[in-house]
């Protein structure tokens, strides 16, 4: 029996931090070592950080890349090691993973196929590595191979997968085995999506089991620059069963998934298998060490037990990490939020303190302190929260006394600072000068619009105010669905330089909402005071109350509107197709005539208000549906607007 305890590693990393990323990675060495690791395989630009954008074109990004690598190897003797980092070869940069051998830089593997859809931009950055071809570069002052490469340590053989090229129908896993594989290291930078995890051990699973080996898979954790999400989890696979299933949402700063493999059974596996390729040359890019590795005859790890989550529980836990991280790594005193009463604010409000609830109940009320050490905490941890969320509730002459109800019993429930503020005279005071300018009055049956949204505006200077003054980040509250339509005022309720659910759907939010209120997630518990919000239906409250405005009657049911972004948007679909998707989904529901309208005005909307997405503030991305111009979903600010589609659609 030959077997090897072998680690994938998870790091909390921060573009450009190079000391802190060094300590972290630093740290998950000497844990590896602790435990007898023989071979770590740690996540993809670990060093730098994977969201450094166009940093990563400066030089000193790479030099710094470079002199971390040579603290690292004085810290990695006695065990296989690899690590990512961006290098250039011959004028162009390439995202690189680094393998270390007892302390010594052996080689240098290139990433053969580049994630450039979604948020993914980087071929922006980087150039593939051709496959099949090898070069030499010079790195901590000696020669090395780069390239497409395969190690051979002390007769151990292993092979590289980074990231996208597990994704790709020619992964590189594929050709190695043919040449004999034990091990393939896979350094991830794979963000969060709803559900993407199945798909994540699918693969890895489904590689080892193909390539009759072990399979490494080390991702990065937390919010690393601001709008991405890592979730961790670093996995190992043995023959295609998983042997070892890391923590997800952690709020460590560093993560380790071991596991003992048995090389030995493996190869008498693959010699069994009649039907697998065999090379009998030399692999080209063939990098031999010889090193001896440390078997132990432990007996091999059996098959992990791992926990699912639903999506309401990954919705918790991925946004929950994302606003801690957010703080303390921009060194904010807490958030500020402007909470109406309504879904969108309250969920907001909730998510602070479900942040707040998770790091306390993994780290410890030390471990918190330690980490907004910033802040000035006060002794009793039952009141930080009033330092942490400030809410405010801003009345006008159109808000109603359970909206008002359902944003104090909310707040006093997650023991946040509360206020109560009234808009009227800053309302009266700015129609008073407007109307004067004009020479009329403002009236609701002419200025229905801006007489809406001067509500909205109002509100802003003061909670930015105070948010200056708490030197805390103000939090935006629309969600992706108003985005999509523009259902919302520039510089009013989009105010914020954070917008935590404006990568989520209104109809998965209200649900959300009433299993937080009721089920929950263990680590977090129910909500209680939800009861409220749940109890109302969603409206701006910003035309007089007798005219029963709600969301809805604005613009259409939200399970349509979002079936229509969905059709439209994600899977780009003109609007006579998204008519007929329409019709067969909702066609029980309402006519034909009626989902012909929504779907026109959705088109209207959307072409209508790409300006105003362009100035949201930042947001989390959770799943592969997200409208963010900047990083996901580009349209045009101004363009045709769909105008002969819906001339067409309206004959339909």
């Amino acid at each position: 029996m030959k077997t090897l305890q072998v680690a994938a590693g998870s790091v909390n990393q921060t573009p450009l931090d190079w000391e802190g990323n060094l300590s972290r990675i630093l740290e998950v060495i000497a844990q590896a070592r602790a435990q007898d690791v023989q071979m770590l395989c740690l996540p993809e630009l670990c060093t730098t950080g994977y969201g450094c954008e166009d940093a990563f074109m400066m030089p000193n990004t790479v030099e710094r890349a470079e002199w971390m690598l040579g603290e690292i190897a004085k810290h990695s003797q006695g065990m296989i090691l690899s690590v990512g980092l961006p290098w250039r070869h011959h004028h162009a940069l390439f995202n690189v993973a680094a393998v270390m051998v007892d302390g010594e830089l052996v080689g240098l593997v290139g990433k053969q196929h580049l994630a450039g859809d979604g948020l993914h931009y980087e071929p922006r950055w980087f150039c593939a590595w051709p496959q099949g071809q090898v070069s030499t570069t010079t790195c901590l002052g000696k020669e090395i191979p780069l390239g497409d490469l395969m190690f051979d340590v002390g007769g151990v053989r292993f092979g590289f997968e980074i990231c996208e090229d597990a994704w790709s129908a020619t992964r590189p896993g594929s050709t190695l085995a043919a040449y004999g594989l034990d091990f393939i290291f896979n350094p991830s930078a794979s963000h969060f999506a709803f559900g993407k995890q199945k798909l994540r051990e699918r693969f890895i699973n489904e590689g080892a089991r193909a390539c009759g080996c072990a399979y490494l898979y080390a991702n990065l954790l937390g919010n690393e620059s601001g709008r991405v999400v890592f979730d961790g989890g670093p996995l190992i696979s043995n023959y295609g069963d998983l042997v070892a299933s890391g923590r997800r949402f952690s709020f460590k700063d560093v993560l380790l998934s071991t596991a003992l493999v048995d090389v030995e059974l493996n190869r008498s596996r693959v010699a069994a298998t009649a039907s697998r390729r065999v090379e009998v040359a030399k692999h080209p890019g063939l990098v031999q060490i010889d090193w001896s590795i440390q078997f132990s005859g432990e007996a091999p790890s059996g098959i992990a037990q791992h926990c699912e989550f639903s999506k309401e529980e990954e919705f918790t836990h991925s946004v929950g990490l994302a606003l801690f991280d957010y703080m303390r790594k921009s060194y904010s005193s807490g958030f500020v939020v402007s909470l109406s009463g309504g879904a969108d604010s309250s969920a907001v409000s909730c998510l602070v303190a479900i942040g707040m609830k998770l790091a306390i109940g993994e780290l410890g009320e030390e471990g918190v302190r330690e980490r907004l050490g910033y802040i000035d905490l006060p002794d009793d941890s039952s009141e930080w929260m009033k330092v942490i969320l400030a809410c405010v509730y801003q009345a006008s002459d159109n808000s109603g006394d359970a909206t008002e109800e359902s944003a104090r019993e909310l707040a006093t429930s997650l023991g946040a600072e509360y206020q109560s503020w009234s808009i009227t005279s800053l309302v009266d005071g700015y129609t008073s000068m407007v109307s004067e300018g004009l020479g009329r009055e403002l009236s609701w049956a002419t200025d229905d619009i801006p007489l809406q949204n001067i509500q909205a505006r109002v509100r802003a200077p003061g909670i930015w105010m105070l948010a200056n003054i708490r030197n805390a980040l103000l939090l935006a509250t629309s969600n992706r669905s108003e985005a999509a339509v523009g259902y919302a005022t520039m510089d009013g309720d989009t105010s914020g330089g954070l917008s935590p659910v404006g990568g989520i759907d209104k109809a998965f939010l209200r649900k959300w909402l009433v299993w937080l209120e009721t089920v929950s997630s263990p680590a977090v518990g129910v909500f209680p005071a939800l009861s409220y919000v749940n109890s109302l239906q969603p409206t701006a409250e910003l035309r007089p109350t007798d005219c029963g405005q709600t969301d809805e009657s604005d613009l259409m049911p939200y399970p349509v509107l979002d079936a229509i972004e969905r059709a439209a948007i994600r899977d780009k679909r003109a609007p006579k197709d998204v008519l007929v998707l329409l019709d067969d989904e909702f066609g029980e529901s309402y006519d034909h005539s009626q989902l012909r309208s929504w779907v026109i005005k959705f088109f209207k909307l959307w072409c209508r208000n790409q300006w105003k997405r362009e100035r949201y503030a930042p947001s989390f991305h959770v799943d592969d549906k997200n409208l963010d111009p900047k990083t996901w979903c580009r349209f045009p600010i101004l363009s045709g607007g769909f105008t002969a589609e819906l001339r067409e659609l309206e004959g339909l």
